[in-house]
């Protein structure tokens, strides 16, 4: 047992999906705080920065650190930094897919930030012909009729949905059944999947519908 175990500072491991959202933001401002030579950060001060509640990010960085913070000094820079990217899963190598090569998913191939949360594309899919053999930023990209046996294969859990609408839900449903447990979904309909599987949807529409309703009233 290590010494934080023995003395009962584990993480909770309990957080809801916003302040999952919240943690790239701790993390940036950590990191931050750690690149200009600090030794300590406080949730107060984090909270400052970000506009949030103290008592909620007290309370989002108490479930994943493995030492309280200490009244007036707050978090030790390095530790917390550590356990939020334990948390987060950045020092973890997982391997994903990105479904539908059109302009999007050419984009996101070209994200350099998954590599920073552990993830790596390993493959790209369509089902235009022309494309199959071909590689986007480095990423080789395969016909949709092997999707499945890759993903079967290679021991896919994560996959990033950039088709059109008509075909998502059964490329959804293909991807489930080679055992991908989670789909960040970036077409516009609301993907049925089974209970065990997480869908992230990502409704661009939906957002600059509500960007161009602000500047309307």
């Amino acid at each position: 047992m290590s010494e934080t175990a023995a003395q009962g500072y584990l993480p909770q491991n309990e957080l809801t999906i916003q302040a999952m959202q919240r943690m790239p933001y701790y993390r940036h401002l950590v990191a931050e705080a750690k690149a200009r030579g600090e030794m300590n950060i406080s949730s107060t001060a984090i909270a400052e920065k970000l506009s949030l509640n103290p008592v909620l990010v007290r309370k989002d960085l108490a479930a994943v650190s493995t030492r309280h913070g200490k009244p007036k000094k707050g978090f030790f820079v390095d530790e917390l930094l550590v356990d939020i990217e334990r948390y987060m899963g950045c020092g973890e190598h997982k391997e994903a897919v990105i479904v539908g090569a059109g302009h999007l998913g050419r984009a996101l191939m070209g994200n350099e930030e998954f590599g920073e949360y552990g993830i790596r594309i390993t493959a790209g899919f369509d089902t235009d012909p022309k494309l199959a053999g071909t590689e986007i930023n480095g990423i080789k990209i395969l016909s949709a009729a092997e999707l499945q046996d890759y993903c079967v294969g290679h021991g896919i859990k994560i996959a990033i949905l950039t088709t059109p609408a008509d075909n998502a839900q059964e490329t959804a449903d293909l991807l489930v059944e080679a055992g991908v447990s989670a789909i960040w979904n970036f077409a516009l309909v609301m993907l049925k999947v089974p209970d065990g599987v997480l869908v992230r949807n990502e409704n661009l529409a939906s957002s600059l519908a509500v960007l161009s309703h602000h500047i309307c009233v």
